[in-house]
């Protein structure tokens, strides 16, 4: 199966598409290694440019974004819940098929969910460019066309009730994307509250990481597959899930740390300014984890600093996305500067807002912990010995913590 021309050919002739797919046999895994995990990289990637890189132009406030570290988590989960939602809306479609006049055959629900979902994948292009995101509801009602003409073609459902079984089928995935997304909000907290910065520089390539992730999820096909057989739904949900842990911690190479030890690093105070909360959490779907620790610190003078530290477990999706924002480049203007590049080898992004003032400065440290500082009314000096106090040798000689063997 061709990508490139399958996509082709369900967007641009679907009628003639259909039947061809109806006969094909193509395994489970195959679909979501050759098909769906490709596309599924498309709004992932292009969100993570959207957001962090070109950001969203509001008038008297100049540009918003996220920081890297937002992006890069709602890179991941976006990535996610595309498999995720492709595989719910194959479970919707089979066990709605009795209902309207159709045997259940799980195999054939998952094409007509996989490549109904085409239109969407292809047209979140748009997302780089985050006004013209809303554009990307033409392909949504695209994909329900796709559907409508897919069910009777693959699901042998009759003509006169396929309009009903798709406006059920939408309704349905609506409803579980808005329960989903909440879960996803569980796990992400605020993370994407935006900062307002100057332009960054164009990033390139695809997530390097795919081929590793496809052999995770081959090597989970086995469970995904022994759960089908069971028939039991939450079985298979709950395999569907492992499976995309597994292979979103593709290529980590260690257990993330214990929080307690990362929050150990935030001292009680950074010169005048104490510290007024701090906070510790680790989240994990499967095999993909993270751990973070976050303080805050104030004085009476409304001077503020924010400290974020972050462990990846060596991931190499997070190592790679973030060496995107650390580009060697500096730019300056009237209103601030933003330099990226490295300091004592290791990947840094640096920028600062004159207005305010405020800034951010975030480095990777060992190949997988983050140290994200954050400053309202600060200068940048400020920032920086701030990020330091957190003991850069310390987390160096975390390094190996929880390291694979």
């Amino acid at each position: 199966m061709d990508l490139v021309q399958r996509a082709k050919n369900i967007t641009l002739t679907p009628k003639t598409e259909w039947p061809v797919i109806a006969e094909e046999n193509t395994a489970t895994i195959d679909l979501f290694k050759n098909y769906v995990a490709p596309l599924a990289a498309i709004p992932a990637v292009a969100m993570f440019i959207g957001m962090c890189i070109i950001g969203i132009s509001v008038p008297l406030l100049g540009t918003i974004r996220v920081s890297i570290i937002s992006g890069l988590v709602n890179l991941v989960m976006t990535f996610a819940s595309a498999l995720i939602s492709v595989f719910l809306a194959s479970l919707i479609i089979n066990a709605l098929a009795p209902q309207f006049g159709t045997e259940k055959n799980p195999a054939q629900a998952l094409k007509v969910a996989v490549y109904s979902f085409t239109p969407l994948f292809l047209a979140a292009i748009l997302f780089i460019f985050p006004e013209a995101g809303m554009l990307s509801l033409l392909a949504g009602c695209y994909s329900v066309y796709l559907l409508y003409l897919g069910l009777p073609v693959l699901m042998k459902t009759p003509v006169d009730k396929a309009p009903a079984y798709t406006a059920v089928s939408i309704i349905c995935v609506i409803l579980l994307a808005i329960v989903f997304s909440r879960v996803v909000h569980a796990i992400t907290g605020d993370a994407f509250t935006p900062s307002i910065h100057s332009s960054t520089p164009e990033v390139n390539g695809a997530l390097g990481e795919l081929e590793k992730m496809s052999k995770k999820m081959e090597a989970a096909n086995k469970k995904m597959e022994a759960a089908k057989k069971s028939g039991d739904p939450q079985a298979e949900m709950k395999a569907a899930t492992d499976a995309l842990g597994a292979a979103l911690g593709a290529g980590s190479e260690a257990e993330v740390v214990d929080k307690d030890k990362l929050k150990a690093l935030l001292p009680e105070a950074i010169g005048n300014l104490k510290r007024n909360s701090l906070e510790g959490e680790k989240s994990a779907m499967g095999e993909f984890k993270i751990a973070k620790a976050e303080a805050h610190y104030a004085d009476e003078n409304n001077h503020q600093i924010r400290i974020t530290i972050t462990d990846t477990a060596g991931s190499k999706m997070f190592g790679a996305m973030f060496a995107w924002g650390a580009i060697e480049q500096e730019k300056e203007t009237d209103h601030g500067y933003e330099k990226m590049g490295k300091v004592n080898g290791r990947p840094t992004h640096e920028r600062f807002q004159k207005d305010g003032p405020s800034g951010e400065y975030s480095l990777l440290i060992a190949g997988r912990f983050i140290v994200e500082t954050r400053g309202d009314n600060v200068d940048m000096a400020s920032i920086k010995t701030a990020s330091a106090a957190v003991g850069y040798d310390k987390l160096e000689a975390m390094k190996n913590e929880g390291l694979k063997k």
